[in-house]
């Protein structure tokens, strides 16, 4: 089957929260709808835009209408989990689904009109936008981008190679944890369109071999789901995997070329002023 639209992922989506223990990262969720709906890995890769999947895209919205229809809610580490109505709701009805969220929106951009006398609802994709950015990167300027992300998130020891002919090493790293406990770390920056395969990643594997405890592999696209397989398969050193959207989302929380704005609201509390 195809990808269905995002309002035929409104009830996998549920059912993937619900067997997942009510909440799950982005990535798990789309690994466990993919299994619901017997996805192949060529429907799981397909590209809707730039670099992003149709599952992905599709699913955003997904989640998007299902958070304002009260049935989820996201922290701000990028975990999603169903609310208390959630819990109680098995399925939906799409068109109900539909229906409410559009009636929200037509009310926002009413009141928006009368405050303001413009409507500017339609927001630009930042994440599709920066990652454009990020591939129009020369590949030495996109491994120190990928450094300067790692030290930011706390490796140390973060140096970038640059060596042609070393099996795709761009950088190694150091982890610590706790203060006492390291990791020397072999990243690998993929300034890339599509998908990394299976294949791939046992090449890096191949060059890791001895060298370090475990893998990175950072990629401006995605990763197949035999890719991330192989990447956790016992027996062999493991490699974390970056896809596209991760790596934004991390600049985003580390104010890597973000500048995100917030609104101060201030609130008087009436009630205060009555004890005096």
């Amino acid at each position: 089957m195809t990808v269905p639209k995002y309002d035929g992922l409104f009830n996998p989506l549920l059912e993937a929260l619900h067997e997942l223990g009510n909440s799950a990262s982005v990535s798990e969720l789309e690994e466990k709808v993919a299994e619901i709906l017997k996805l192949s890995d060529a429907e799981i890769s397909e590209i809707h835009r730039g670099n992003r999947t149709k599952l992905s895209y599709r699913l955003a919205w997904a989640r998007n209408y299902l958070k304002r229809f009260g049935l989820l809610e996201n922290s701000s580490r990028g975990v999603w989990s169903l609310t208390s109505k959630g819990v109680e709701t098995k399925s939906v009805d799409k068109d109900e689904v539909n229906k409410t969220v559009k009636n929200i929106d037509k009310t926002e951009v009413d009141d928006e009109v009368q405050e303001t006398g413009k409507s500017d609802t339609k927001q630009p994709d930042w994440q599709d936008e920066l990652l454009e950015i990020l591939k129009s990167l020369d590949p030495s300027e996109f491994e120190r981008l990928c450094q300067r992300v790692l030290r930011e998130a706390g490796f140390i020891q973060v140096k970038v190679t640059g060596k042609s002919g070393d099996g795709g090493i761009d950088g190694t790293g150091i982890v610590r944890i706790g203060g006492f406990l390291s990791f020397k770390v072999i990243f690998q920056c993929k300034r890339y369109q599509g998908t990394v395969t299976s294949q791939q990643i046992r090449e890096f594997k191949g060059t890791m071999v001895g060298r370090a405890d475990k893998g990175l592999l950072i990629t401006t696209g995605s990763f197949t789901r035999d890719a991330k397989l192989e990447a956790s398969r016992d027996g062999s050193t493991p490699i974390d995997l970056v896809d596209g959207e991760q790596l934004v989302e991390k600049m985003k929380e580390l104010g890597l070329g973000i500048f995100v704005r917030t609104e101060e609201v201030v609130t008087i509390d009436e009630d205060w002023f009555k004890n005096f």
